[in-house]
């Protein structure tokens, strides 16, 4: 009997319906439209949120962390995020000024749960509102101001499933490539990955603001 793959494939909410059945009243009903009493201590305790964005060339994921706090929370529906140093790729920033929609996962190191937020964004440049978000004297260059639209809590179970806050599922770093290693495989002998990863740390110190 011929067997095609196509015929396994889902092209239809309809089809997701059917496989799946209807949502669990539950996680409907948790979502929200503004950021509650409880929703904002979760954001207020994250020092870690993935965010993520939408542009002309694709989407985008992006890590950002600090101290928790960082993600400062001003209304039931504002957040600010500040934009600390990177490698001025600036791909989320880019996707923002392009198209507003934006995600927000926030996660909490050793707690189950995460939170999502969907909404809109904007950048600001405000001088007052940088200043206020300096560590160590070092401002943002902009501050990612969130709109939410959306917000709920994620259940334990994908952190549970992946063991992810679980010490004994961490694996040895050194069975990874380093950054040097990875870096030097796309550029060549015109780079030392070596050299890299040995002064890596003394320059994550100066670079880290």
């Amino acid at each position: 009997m011929n067997h095609n793959q196509h015929d396994h494939y889902i092209a239809t909410t309809e089809d997701l319906l059917e496989l799946y059945g209807e949502p669990v009243p539950r996680s409907l009903l948790k979502e929200l439209d503004h950021i509650s009493a409880h929703y904002r201590k979760f954001v207020e305790r994250a020092p870690f949120v993935i965010v993520a964005t939408v542009g002309p060339e694709g989407l985008d994921c992006s890590p950002r962390g600090d101290p928790p706090g960082f993600a400062r929370v001003v209304d039931e529906n504002t957040i600010l995020l500040p934009d600390r140093r990177g490698n001025n790729r600036l791909d989320t920033l880019q996707n923002i000024v392009r198209d507003p929609r934006i995600s927000l996962l926030f996660l909490i190191p050793g707690v189950g749960e995460t939170m999502r937020i969907n909404g809109r964004a904007r950048i600001t440049t405000d001088p007052a509102l940088c200043e206020s978000f300096s560590h160590n004297g070092k401002l943002p260059r902009s501050i990612i101001e969130i709109t939410v639209e959306r917000m709920y809590f994620q259940c334990q179970k994908a952190l549970v499933r992946s063991g992810l806050w679980d010490v004994e599922s961490w694996i040895d770093r050194g069975e990874l490539p380093t950054a040097g290693q990875m870096a030097q495989a796309f550029a060549g002998n015109d780079f030392d990955g070596a050299a890299y990863d040995r002064d890596y740390p003394e320059r994550m110190k100066k670079t880290l603001y």
